[in-house]
C-alpha cells in the first residue's frame, strides 16, 4: 500500500514540474538588451542558450566575453552608423554559434558637433572606524565636560583615601 502512495506522489510531483517548466524553444540563445541603441550607449549581451563562456562581437563594439550563466556589458562605438542594423555574433563553448540583430537609433546629428555626455557623481561619504580605546563616542575635546570629568575623579579619588585612613584609624584601638 505505501509503494502505491508513493510512486502516485512522485507521478503527480513529475507531471507539475513538466507543467510549469518553459518549453526550451522559448528560451533565447542569445539576447542583446536593449535591442535599439544610441551611438556610444551600453548594451547588455548574455547568452543563456550556452552552458559555458560566450564571445560576443560586432563590427560597433569590441569583442566581450560573457561568463557562463551571466552577462556582460559593451559600449557601442560613437561613430556608429544612425539607423543601421547590425550582427552581434555570438560564439558558445560547448553550444551552437549564433547571432542577434542591434539596432543604431535614428537621428540627426551635426558633422562637426560632439557628441554631450553627461555624468553623474554618486558621493558616499567615507566610513569613520572605530575609535580605539575611546568606545568610539568621542568625537572632540570639549573643556567643559574635560574639566567635570577630571573634577569627578579627583573626588572619587578624594573619598576613597578618606574611608581608608578612616577605616585604619578605627583598627589601631
Amino acid at each position: 500500500m505505501r509503494a502505491i502512495g508513493a510512486a502516485s506522489a512522485a507521478l503527480l510531483g513529475a507531471a507539475a514540474l513538466a507543467l510549469t517548466a518553459p518549453p526550451a524553444a522559448a528560451v533565447d540563445p542569445y539576447v542583446v538588451s536593449p535591442s535599439t541603441v544610441n551611438p556610444g550607449g551600453r548594451v547588455v549581451l548574455s547568452a543563456p542558450g550556452c552552458a559555458g563562456t560566450a564571445i560576443a562581437s560586432s563590427g560597433i563594439f569590441d569583442a566581450v566575453s560573457i561568463p557562463a550563466g551571466g552577462s556582460a556589458t559593451a559600449t557601442v562605438d560613437w561613430d556608429a552608423r544612425r539607423g543601421a542594423a547590425y550582427t552581434v555574433s555570438f560564439t558558445c563553448a560547448g553550444g551552437a554559434p549564433g547571432t542577434a540583430r542591434l539596432r543604431v537609433a535614428a537621428g540627426t546629428t551635426s558633422s562637426t558637433a560632439a557628441p554631450t555626455v553627461t555624468r553623474t557623481a554618486t558621493v558616499t561619504p567615507a566610513p569613520s572606524g572605530v575609535r580605539g580605546g575611546l568606545g568610539g563616542s568621542v568625537g572632540g575635546w570639549n573643556a567643559g565636560e574635560l574639566a567635570a570629568g577630571t573634577g569627578l575623579v579627583v573626588a572619587a579619588a578624594t573619598g576613597v583615601v578618606y574611608a581608608l585612613r578612616r577605616r585604619a584609624e578605627s583598627r589601631r584601638h
